[in-house]
């Protein structure tokens, strides 16, 4: 859960987004990257104060850039008590010669969060058009108002050009709302969503019994981090379910469900609603890597690639980025 970032942080040593040092292979320690191609050079996205970036040109060997923000955004400091600059889980998305950079800024271990969006129009740091421009809070949850938790945004385009946001963490699920033409507000109620994924089996029942002293409201409904990625004529969700952010004790996993809607039903392997505790298996940890998770999908020259990070069991537990292609089989992703 992403309130515990703060603790994974303490746990490490190390800020979310850095370098660490594996024999000759400079390796990037990350929590929730998303990536991006502009011409010939690739960007990592990642939380970490102000957002971390991160370049490459071949995949593999990555340079630390600027971070998104140099100063705390004074709207999230406003809205979030506390709030300090640690800035979680963006995502890039590009549209109508603009790139746009969803983000959350949350409240320790409550569900007093906001979505930001800033654009761009370039991503290189050396051109002289690249600035970013808040646009400030998209959507807020409030405790004890809302049963969601407004972090973890990606943005998904149907069929006809719409814009929605899919978003969440523990409490009710998921959530997708749908984006205005701009994609700089909610279109609608900014109050009340369709949920598309929860791990609850009955829509409105109780959470599951609360684990490691999470909030009570928000309970052991260990599902975050949704991704949707639209392939032939289905739209797939990836979520992550139980726990991320413990280094060595991460049961961090990912679930995937497909669609030919946007809104869904998202109906996994078996034929299960992922709005009511389904999702089929896609990816877990095993004795190299601990949980794996929070990913998203990109394709590059025809080739779809998994982006997650994955906590190093040869590194006392430190968050990787990791990258691995998909391969579909029967309509279905897998790790190849």
């Amino acid at each position: 859960m992403k309130y515990l970032l703060a603790a994974c942080i303490m746990l490490l040593g190390v800020a979310c987004c850095a370098y660490a040092q594996t024999d000759s292979v400079p390796d990037i320690i990350v929590h929730d990257p998303v990536m991006i191609r502009q011409g010939s050079t690739y960007y990592i996205f990642c939380t970490g104060n102000g957002i971390s970036v991160f370049s490459s040109t071949d995949k593999k060997n990555w340079k630390a850039q600027e971070p998104v923000f140099t100063a705390t955004p004074q709207w999230a400091v406003n809205a979030v008590p506390g709030f300090k600059g640690h800035i979680w889980a963006p995502d890039i998305s590009f549209h109508n010669g603009l790139y746009y950079l969803y983000y959350s800024v949350s409240a320790f271990g409550k569900n007093t969060s906001c979505i930001g969006v800033a654009t761009n129009k370039t991503l290189d740091q050396s051109d002289p058009a690249f600035h970013w421009t808040d646009h400030g809070k998209l959507l807020q949850s409030y405790p004890g108002v809302t049963n969601w938790n407004a972090i973890d945004p990606n943005l998904i385009e149907d069929g006809k050009g719409n814009a929605f946001l899919a978003f969440g963490s523990f409490w009710g699920g998921l959530q997708l709302a749908k984006l205005s033409a701009d994609r700089l507000h909610i279109a609608g109620d900014t109050l009340s969503f369709l949920t598309i994924a929860s791990r609850k089996k009955t829509p409105g029942a109780p959470n599951p019994p609360s684990v490691d002293n999470n909030p009570v409201d928000a309970g052991g409904n260990a599902i975050e981090a949704p991704f949707i990625f639209r392939k032939g004529k289905y739209y797939y969700l990836f979520a992550s379910i139980d726990y991320c952010c413990k280094g060595e004790k991460s049961t961090y996993k990912m679930i995937v469900g497909r669609s030919k809607k946007v809104a869904g039903p998202y109906i996994d392997k078996d034929g299960n609603d992922m709005a009511r505790g389904g999702g089929s298996l896609l990816l877990q940890g095993d004795g190299d890597w601990h949980g794996v998770g929070h990913n998203a999908v990109v394709s590059f020259d025809g080739t779809d690639y998994l982006v997650f990070h994955a906590y190093d069991a040869r590194d006392r537990g430190k968050p990787k980025l990791r990258m691995e292609q998909l391969q579909w089989v029967g309509g279905w992703p897998e790790v190849q």
